[in-house]
């Protein structure tokens, strides 16, 4: 029986032209041994410092990645077979060995797709699997990567330290604890692990629970929300109280972008508003609640001048499509949906504020190709205080990120993005994902080179800087 091997190209991902991929097997060797700084994702601390040995392969792999998730629903298996825990308490697959089963019985439906990139360098460069998967070698690999997770040298923290990570970026709902990264910074790690901080849940009034979270927000912060005033008084000790642990970003991610001004008046009328309607049971009616998270937003702009936090824009997802799904499984399971998005009037407010401010750093990232050139990368081109995030989401592909660099650099340049910024809950994935980076720009940076548009000593300073200066600069404090 045929067991095709499982190995990594070296030339994978790179120009298929001989001279051009000559000159980019050069570029990408300047930028391979570069630590990481992964500055947006979705790694929880908790993960790091309780240095827990991984459970099984599955749960590593296969429950926690929607990107991988979605492709075996498309093809008919189910979330219970592949043990997606279900919130009505009900029985789904619990066998490991069973659920990577699936996986491989399926594994000609990650062909071409980044899923199955990103999984392969996982396979090979973490858990030393040798065959492909298949039907038959399922079982095969499944006992080699059951062994390579008993060794020590796969326990998260030994991981951190062999992927070279610099700096992690959590990202963390307003009102969690912030105690596991105030364990962590005395943990003696070889690189930084931070929050960030995320408010979407206390800007949107139209959302269920919007009551409880102020309410738990006021505990936290000691400060009574009566009205607008209070509202961001509040938010801004809590920010604070992320800077305090290392936080260097705070990220939105809506769903429509919008931006704007109210009169104080108007303002802290919609918030008493909004708290007397969930003291009822109700939520603010929807067009009250956009205006408001409208000028939340604003405001968070603002405060961001004061604190230095870096804003982080992602709008443009209709998250939990399916809401029977959403309902039954929760968030994260694959069924977020991309929507246009609009940046040039909705950002108008923000950036007319405070697009020229000194310590004020805003971070657009989009799933909406159209608005990269149109909008996004002259919009980037003018304003200093504005840079372009990568590809991100459905975006994070070889080909959409070579469609990126096109579209934007003609207008923006290389240095109005942030260099690669990964989006990822899979923890082992975070090597991958800036491999593959680095190895679209290492194309994109010879051919401008073989074109003779570029010298070759600056495409080797352009990738260095892609890879490793430009995140550390779009994400450094004031």
């Amino acid at each position: 029986m045929t067991r095709p091997a499982l190995t990594l190209h070296p030339d994978r991902a790179l120009p298929a032209e001989p001279g051009v991929r000559a000159l980019a097997r050069e570029l990408l060797a300047s930028t391979q041994d570069l630590p990481i700084v992964s500055m947006h994702g979705h790694v929880e601390a908790d993960l790091l410092l309780a240095d827990a040995p991984f459970p099984d392969p599955a749960a590593l792999l296969v429950t926690p990645d929607h990107y991988l998730l979605r492709l075996l629903v498309s093809q008919g298996v189910s979330l219970d077979a592949l043990g997606v825990p279900r919130r009505d308490g009900a029985p789904v697959e619990a066998d490991g060995r069973e659920i990577w089963r699936r996986v491989a019985s399926h594994w000609h439906v990650l062909r071409g797709t980044p899923t199955r990139f990103w999984l392969e360098h996982e396979l090979v460069e973490v858990l030393g699997v040798t065959v492909r998967p298949s039907v038959a070698t399922a079982d095969e690999t499944y006992d080699q990567m059951v062994e390579a997770l008993a060794k020590p040298q796969t326990r998260p923290r030994a991981l951190f330290e062999r992927f070279a990570i610099e700096l992690l970026a959590t990202t963390d709902d307003a009102t969690a604890s912030l105690d596991a990264h105030a364990a962590l910074a005395g943990a003696g790690l070889p690189g930084r692990v931070v929050p960030t901080f995320r408010p979407d849940g206390l800007l949107d009034a139209g959302a269920p629970g919007w009551g409880e979270r102020v309410a738990r927000l006021g505990e936290l912060t000691g400060v009574v929300v009566r009205d607008a005033r209070t509202l961001v008084d509040a938010l801004a000790v809590r920010r604070g109280q992320f800077v305090a642990q290392g936080a260097l970003a705070a990220d939105h991610g809506m769903r429509t972008l919008r931006t704007e001004r109210l009169p104080a008046d108007e303002a802290d009328r919609l918030v008493v508003a909004a708290l007397r309607a969930a003291e009822a049971g109700r939520a603010l009616d929807a067009p009250a609640a956009g205006a408001l998270a409208g000028h939340l937003l604003f405001e968070m702009a603002r405060l961001s001048c004061e604190d230095g936090l870096v804003m982080q824009l992602h709008p443009g997802v209709l998250r939990g499509y399916d809401t029977r799904v959403a309902g039954l499984r929760g968030p994260d399971v694959g069924y977020d949906i991309p929507v246009a998005a609009e940046f040039v009037h909705a950002l108008r407010p923000v950036l007319e504020a405070f697009g020229h401010h000194p310590r004020f750093r805003l971070v657009a990232f989009t799933v909406d190709e159209d608005v990269y050139s149109r909008e996004l990368a002259p919009l980037a081109g003018v304003f200093p205080a504005l840079r372009l995030g990568a590809p991100w989401w459905f975006l994070d592909s070889p080909d959409a990120m070579r469609r990126f660099r096109e579209s934007v650099t003609d207008t923006a340049g290389f240095y109005n993005t942030t260099g690669f910024v990964d989006d990822t809950r899979a923890f082992c994935s975070i090597p991958a994902r800036h491999d593959l980076a680095r190895r679209v720009d290492a194309g994109f940076l010879a051919r401008l080179v073989a074109e003779h548009r570029l010298d070759l000593d600056e495409a080797h300073e352009t990738a260095v800087d892609l890879a490793y200066r430009l995140p550390l600069a779009a994400y450094a404090r004031p």
